[in-house]
């Protein structure tokens, strides 16, 4: 309850601006007469589109590739996670460029049937809702596939068995017994995504689609009113808590464990022909599209404007971003662990509230959030400078305002979700028998989670990390914000230029992200491949 008070600090700072604006900064009138109407019907709109593509492909791909055999499946077991490790923004600027008037697409297509102008074919706007959508399908549906594959992996043999002996082929098995089976991590997975949604800015803002988030930016920076923008977050906190409600409500009091200790090899269902050619463009494409071209756009910009000096002042940068997304991660983790595990032997409905509470920091704008962390960290400061002054005679100045630890604390509190979800779904996976087993031979709350817990669900806590450590490192206007004067990180190198238009001069910092990012993807992958029991005995 303590941890969920201090990540609820910076909410509640915003949620208190929304409530008490000055005099001369209440606009909410004016907001919901003239463009709060657009902002919910735009902004729903984008989560229905992306939430139902990321589920669609994330929930085949996972299964493909984890109960099928095709040609490349060994392949894309990880390279499904690569888009992952690339921004929505970025994304968005790479396919603009590509597919714009001015782009070599649509200029291939004139040449090739000799139109003149725009007026002599049609051709889709990248630049709207519909690109929107699909700029973040393609980089979110890793979140879906990761955790779905996570839990078909976990799954019994067992009941799969059961289930053709009562004659159900492979496919209606598949839709009336492992997709029932795995639908807490999907459901995780996809409301992870509706979050990031939610969250979303550089890509809206380039497109011009007038979403929430899209809005806040706008009355806070461009009307300069703090309090409009807490007003409209907060209106987009009760979208989160509305999902996040429905959610439970759906689900109330059923429970997902594995009854069986009978684990082997995974049988695979070989597809041949045709079967085999759909099953692998099913999963190359989101791979294709979501990271090979744009990376290859990248890599082509990289060469074309590399200078050394700016590789070297780039390498720099990229320290700063790997070693705060570690230490958040890590952090991040630990305090998920707490929680999830707290609510596991405690129970009750207080604990389960406050567990959902800690998780609300993921629907605030990174920039409103770090809003609410000046306002907790900065009277934190003058009172600890006021009593240093009156007792010592010293200034202590800024401790935490301005420092990694105030960008440390607003990650925490921003992606503490990410973790926590992920490590609610895999102590979900353990059946409460094996606590009380455990519990039996003696051994108490924090030894049965040490010896029993946390190796069987060590893959969990591996992709808390990774989920936690990617977004860290995509993250960019909390980081703006709340980051010490003289310090980049990549993220906000990259969106210093391409802002402008200048996706060359920012291609090779674009390009670290996703590089960094891949390594853990490729770990990750290997580890939850590894995880099921009885994987390679062969029996």
């Amino acid at each position: 309850m303590a941890i969920t008070g201090v990540a609820m600090l910076p909410i509640l700072a915003v949620v208190v601006l929304a409530l008490t604006p000055s005099e001369g900064d209440d606009i909410w009138a004016h907001l919901v007469s003239t463009v709060l109407p657009d902002y919910i019907a735009t902004t729903l709109q984008l989560m229905v589109g992306v939430g139902f593509g990321t589920a669609i492909i994330g929930v085949a791909t996972a299964w493909l590739v984890t109960m099928c055999r095709f040609p490349g499946r060994r392949i894309f077991e990880w390279a499904m996670l690569l888009p992952m490790a690339m921004p929505a923004y970025v994304i968005a600027y790479v396919y603009t460029d590509i597919l714009e008037y001015a782009g070599p697409v649509q200029g291939m297509l004139r040449d090739l049937f000799g139109w003149q102008t725009g007026r002599d074919y049609w051709f889709p706007e990248i630049r709207s809702l519909g690109g929107a959508i699909t700029m973040m399908t393609l980089v979110l549906y890793p979140y879906v596939y990761l955790l779905s594959r996570a839990a078909f992996l976990g799954q019994s043999i067992g009941v799969l068995e059961a289930s053709r002996v009562l004659g159900r082929g492979p496919w209606r098995g598949f839709f009336t017994v492992a997709l029932p089976l795995a639908r807490p991590g999907i459901v995780i997975g996809v409301s992870l995504v509706l979050m990031e949604t939610l969250n979303d800015y550089g890509t809206v803002d380039f497109f011009a689609v007038n979403t929430f988030s899209l809005g806040i930016f706008d009355v806070w920076m461009n009307m300069n009113n703090v309090s409009g923008a807490a007003q409209l977050a907060t209106v987009l906190l009760l979208f989160v808590a509305a999902l996040v409600m429905s959610e439970r409500y759906a689900r109330r009091k059923q429970r997902y464990h594995n009854t069986s200790t009978k684990f082997q090899e995974l049988p695979g269902l070989r597809l041949r022909g045709k079967r085999g050619v759909l099953a692998m463009l099913v999963c190359a494409l989101p791979v294709l599209l979501g990271f090979v071209l744009p990376t290859a756009v990248l890599l082509d910009y990289a060469v074309r404007y590399y200078e050394p000096e700016l590789a070297l002042e780039i390498s720099g940068y990229a320290w700063n971003s790997i070693r705060l997304s570690l230490l958040a991660g890590g952090i991040a983790v630990l305090v998920a662990i707490v929680v999830a595990y707290s609510v596991r032997i405690r129970g009750g409905q207080a604990l389960k509230a406050f567990s959902r509470l800690a998780s609300l920091g993921y629907a605030i704008p990174g920039a409103v959030l770090a809003v609410g962390v000046m306002n907790v960290l900065g009277p934190l400061d003058n009172g600890i400078d006021a009593f240093s002054r009156e007792t010592f005679g010293i200034s202590t100045g800024l401790l935490f305002s301005g420092t990694i630890a105030a960008v440390t604390f607003g990650y925490l509190v921003r992606f503490l979700a990410l973790s926590l979800g992920t490590v609610e779904a895999g102590l979900g996976k353990i059946t409460p028998n094996m606590d009380g087993a455990a519990r039996s031979l003696g051994h108490g709350a924090f030894s049965t989670m040490r010896r029993v817990h946390m190796p069987l669900m060590r893959t969990s806590v591996l992709t808390a990390v990774m989920l936690v450590f990617v977004d860290c490192m995509k993250e960019l206007p909390m980081t703006t914000i709340l980051r010490p004067f003289n310090f980049q990180t990549l993220a906000t190198f990259v969106h210093q230029y391409a802002s402008d238009e200048q996706l060359g001069e920012a291609a090779l910092a674009a390009l670290s992200i996703v590089g960094v990012g891949i390594l853990p993807v490729v770990l990750l992958s290997y580890a939850i491949a590894r995880s099921r029991p009885g994987q390679g005995t062969g029996k």
